[in-house]
C-alpha cells in the first residue's frame, strides 16, 4: 500500500488517496464507455480524501455506484459503490494519478461489452458481464 496523489486535467480537484494493490482493471461495460469513450481503467483505493473539491460533482450511475468527476473540465476521477459495507472503497482513474508507476493491468471486467474496436495482450483475467455481477454485485439480506 501507499500513498499517491492525483486530480483532474484543470486542477480544480485534487485528491489524496491510498493505493491498496499495484493492479489495476479496465472495465468494458457500457456504462464506463459512455463516461470516457472506452474502457474506464481504475485502480482500488481507501482513504481518500478531496482537495480543491469545488469542481467535484457526484452522479449515481445505477442503483449500486456513482461517478466522480470535474465539473469544470469534465476528468473522470471515481467509480464508487455506494449503500455497501465496502462503499469507503474507491476505484480511482488510474490516468487522474499523478504517479502511475509501479501500477500493471491485471483484469478486464465486461469483456463481452467490448465492441472489438481494441483488445489488450497479455495474461489478463478477464469477466464477461454475467461473471463480474456473479463476483462483485451487491448482496442482498436473502443471499
Amino acid at each position: 500500500m501507499d500513498r499517491r496523489s492525483g486530480g483532474c486535467l484543470c486542477g480544480a480537484v485534487r485528491f489524496h488517496a491510498t493505493v491498496e494493490q499495484h493492479d489495476f482493471s479496465a472495465c468494458h461495460c457500457d456504462a464506463c464507455r459512455r463516461w470516457g469513450s472506452g474502457p474506464f481503467f481504475a485502480v482500488a483505493a481507501a482513504d481518500v480524501v478531496f482537495e480543491n473539491d469545488a469542481s467535484l460533482r457526484r452522479h449515481r450511475s445505477s442503483d449500486w455506484a456513482e461517478r466522480g468527476f470535474c465539473a469544470t473540465c469534465g476528468s473522470s476521477v471515481f467509480y464508487r459503490l455506494v449503500n455497501q459495507s465496502d462503499a469507503a472503497e474507491y476505484q480511482m482513474s488510474v490516468g487522474a494519478l499523478d504517479d502511475q508507476s509501479g501500477l500493471k493491468l491485471t483484469q478486464e471486467v465486461f469483456v463481452d461489452r467490448n465492441r472489438g474496436a481494441y483488445a489488450f495482450a497479455g495474461p489478463l483475467t478477464r469477466l464477461t458481464q454475467a461473471e463480474c455481477f456473479a463476483r462483485y454485485a451487491p448482496k442482498t439480506e436473502d443471499d
